[in-house]
């Protein structure tokens, strides 16, 4: 029987032991793994890159409805602004103080003897400015005021009474004043008419004798 010798057997057996070293296949696998890292970071830049971009997109959006937004609300402010003011010059109009009005009424006091020699009306307004809203310790608004503007009207009568009495129809005149419907109205309840000067008997025309004095006629104060 005849006998094989394979004399390559020996380096065939080291061939396959080298094919099968795990230390190969570790870095061939680790090779690999480091192709798909970077194929999977490659992948995430991309996508940030394209988030990004969106992102963007949806910041420049944002801003242009933000600025829109704040014009909205600029606007409703003039708005709310130009209708108070409206409203002010409204009431302005149908409160103001009208001087024919009041000639008129004075022509409903007329006493006997008692002339009207002056009649003088002082107005000013106090401006009160508004406060902004404000939030107390437990952080609830608390509503700001608006400015306000108060009117003072001040009227005043120098008259004089030539009377057979000098003197003794100033009450009469006085009181005709108070009651009338007209100043009875704008005087209010807080208000009365008050006599601020009264003069000794002076000589008139023909040595007439007569009485001057000045009633004063501070009006309701009127807020707007």
């Amino acid at each position: 029987m005849p006998i094989r010798l394979n004399l390559l057997a020996e380096a065939r057996a080291q061939e396959e032991l080298r094919r099968r070293d795990p230390v190969k296949r570790a870095i061939i696998l680790g090779v690999l793994l480091v192709i798909v890292l970077l194929v999977w970071s490659s992948s995430l830049q991309v996508r940030k890159l394209v988030l990004k971009g969106r992102l963007n997109g949806l910041e420049a959006e944002l801003a242009s409805h933000t600025n829109a937004y704040t014009r909205v609300l600029a606007n409703q402010k003039k708005l709310a602004d130009m209708k108070h003011r409206l409203s002010c010059l409204r009431r302005l109009a149908a409160e103001r103080f009208l001087q024919g009005s009041m000639l008129n009424a004075l022509q409903q006091t007329t006493v006997n003897y008692v002339r009207l020699t002056r009649l003088r009306s002082e107005q000013s307004c106090t401006y009160t400015p508004g406060t902004a809203p404000t939030k107390d310790f437990h952080h609830r608004i608390i509503p700001g005021k608006p400015a306000t503007v108060t009117e003072n009207v001040v009227v005043t009568l120098d008259a004089k009474d030539t009377g057979p009495t000098p003197g003794d129809q100033v009450a009469k005149f006085k009181a005709s004043v108070q009651n009338c419907p007209y100043f009875k109205d704008l005087l209010g309840k807080a208000n009365e008419v008050r006599l601020a000067s009264l003069s000794p008997p002076q000589a008139g025309v023909g040595a007439k004798a007569f009485v001057p004095f000045t009633l004063e006629c501070r009006l309701q104060d009127l807020v707007r």
